[in-house]
């Protein structure tokens, strides 16, 4: 097993913490971005994942700033290492339909959805195409590929991480680098967990397996895509959504 420095943006959170958790248990070196705002909870999440037998890092940045991203890679490669597997698994939802939707809204999405995938991925891509090795895996949606009503902002968003994706597959093929999207359907993070019950139970009998996805269950598929034995598989997209959604 070769041990490599992981970064997933959003990592504190439901999804993040289960990723966090499978990529250590691989054997690599794991480091969760969450928003500066957010570092007094962050270091508390990592005191309780440490209680628990993890030693993650921490970084902070924004993902929809730019430069405050290539600030936070070059402290972290500095202080870390090199990145060579990254999870841009940051996304925020402002829902409502679009003839409400304000500019705002829309943008606000668009900006930490789709554009944080590219303020991450292009401080780290070009190291990975020069170290000949790397993993790219962006969290998308089932309602990227289906849309949902109310949601026109994040739907486009997710629909944009699976072009590129794929796009970003063929520049990385020929050194090494995947890159790849998952597609969650609705899985019992603490988010999920909050809808009103008798909401909730209308979405699960939607689910042809009858149930919600657990955090554990992406981050099982995360672990995988980026295990050395997974070279040959890029520019795929994974549904885990219990059938909700068949193409």
């Amino acid at each position: 097993m070769i041990r490599r420095t992981a970064l997933i943006s959003g990592g504190t959170g439901g999804l993040g913490t289960a990723m966090c958790r499978a990529l250590a248990d691989a054997g690599h070196t794991v480091v969760a971005n969450d928003l500066p705002s957010l570092e007094t909870q962050c270091k508390e999440w990592q005191a309780k994942q440490r209680d628990d037998g993890y030693a993650f890092e921490l970084a902070f940045a924004d993902v929809t700033d730019y430069d405050a991203c290539a600030a936070m890679v070059e402290d972290l490669q500095a202080r870390v290492g090199t990145v060579e597997i990254l999870v841009n698994n940051a996304g925020i939802t402002r829902d409502g339909v679009f003839k409400k939707m304000s500019l705002e809204r829309w943008q606000t999405v668009l900006d930490a959805s789709l554009g944080g995938m590219f303020n991450l991925t292009r401080q780290v891509f070009e190291g990975m195409l020069e170290g000949g090795w790397g993993r790219v895996i962006n969290i998308s949606s089932l309602n990227g590929q289906k849309g949902q009503f109310g949601q026109a902002n994040y739907s486009a968003a997710k629909a944009g991480a699976h072009g590129l994706t794929m796009a970003l597959a063929q520049e990385g093929a020929r050194n090494g680098v995947t890159v790849n999207s998952i597609s969650p359907g609705y899985i019992g993070t603490e988010m999920v967990m909050a809808i009103p019950e008798d909401v909730r139970n209308s979405i699960v009998a939607q689910i042809p397996v009858g149930r919600l996805g657990e955090p554990d269950e992406i981050a099982h598929v995360v672990r995988f895509l980026t295990d050395e034995k997974s070279g040959f598989i890029t520019g795929a997209n994974i549904d885990i959504n219990g059938g909700q959604w068949m193409h």
